[in-house]
């Protein structure tokens, strides 16, 4: 018996491409940092909330490419060299990377004490009843 990949299964038509894009968003794990959570606010909202302690909003940009939502941060350092006897602050750069799937729009973001939240809206399609006409050609 062989094994069917989801993509190909006889009644999914045009979902090819599932298969790759559940690949894709299992190579964009980037550890633990920054934390996040993802919240569901409304029956079609969500809310991402990274926290970015440290990070002014001229530090981070938000993207979206092909339906990915990429979140980067990266903090400039100051020209003054200071000398630390402890660093505990995490300071590098990151990239979050959320897929998003159709019809879901980035509304907004927004940064307050810390954290960068993300409000997210998913469009409802119109339903359409189309009827086929049978050629006798």
């Amino acid at each position: 018996m062989t094994k069917m990949a989801l993509g190909s299964h006889p009644f999914l038509l045009g979902f090819e491409q599932l298969e790759r894009l559940v690949e894709r968003t299992a190579k964009t794990d980037t550890g633990g940092y920054p934390p996040y959570n993802i919240e569901q606010t409304s029956e079609t909202a969500y809310r991402i909330t990274l926290a970015v302690a440290g990070f002014s909003d001229d530090d981070l940009s938000i993207t979206v490419e092909d339906r990915q939502l990429i979140v980067r941060g990266r903090q400039t350092e100051p020209e003054d060299t200071r000398l630390f006897l402890h660093r505990g602050i995490a300071a590098r750069q990151f990239q979050r990377t959320f897929v998003l799937a159709d019809g879901v729009e980035v509304g907004g973001a927004e940064l307050r004490n810390g954290l960068l939240h993300l409000d997210l809206e998913r469009t409802q399609p119109d339903r359409q009843i189309r009827t086929i006409r049978i050629s006798n050609e």
